[in-house]
């Protein structure tokens, strides 16, 4: 991977790296286990920018959290597009539950795969985290997307 274009940082309560045309490995921890319906509402909206927002090589909503692995189409912002989904599944979810807020945090890591060995070995962790979890083929696992490759 060659060296990184139009490179800045910001800090939340983590430092935050963008960069033009990287791979980024996403993931944040829910506050409570999801259940079913609640990784479902999850999955669809972090999916619903696939292809005009965001190019995911793969996104896996497990009970206890979610990671990603993506890229980020044209001028968009990572943290809004991944920040929304959140927003968008966290209502639905306070309004199905009646739970006062949404079971996942505000700031999400981030990190720009450095090379194609660490993204190797982030997508290999990142698609069998269905079996790790729950001892279940990642096949068999309804919130798990793999791109086609």
């Amino acid at each position: 991977m060659a060296r990184w274009q139009s490179f800045a940082i910001w800090k939340g309560r983590w430092p935050h790296w963008r960069a033009e045309g990287v791979t980024y490995h996403v993931g944040f921890k829910h506050r409570r286990e999801l259940d079913e319906s609640d990784r479902h509402d999850l999955f669809v909206a972090m999916l619903r920018a696939q292809g005009k927002k965001v190019d995911y090589l793969c996104l896996v909503v497990l009970p206890e959290r979610t990671d990603a692995l993506l890229r980020v189409v044209d001028d968009q912002e990572l943290s809004d597009v991944v920040e929304k989904a959140k927003l968008k599944a966290g209502k639905a979810i306070i309004k199905r539950t009646g739970e006062r807020f949404p079971p996942f945090g505000g700031e999400s890591y981030d990190r720009i795969m450095r090379d194609e060995q660490e993204l190797e070995t982030v997508f290999l962790e990142i698609v069998d985290g269905p079996s790790r979890a729950r001892a279940e083929a990642a096949d068999d696992w309804p919130t798990l997307f793999v791109a086609p490759v």
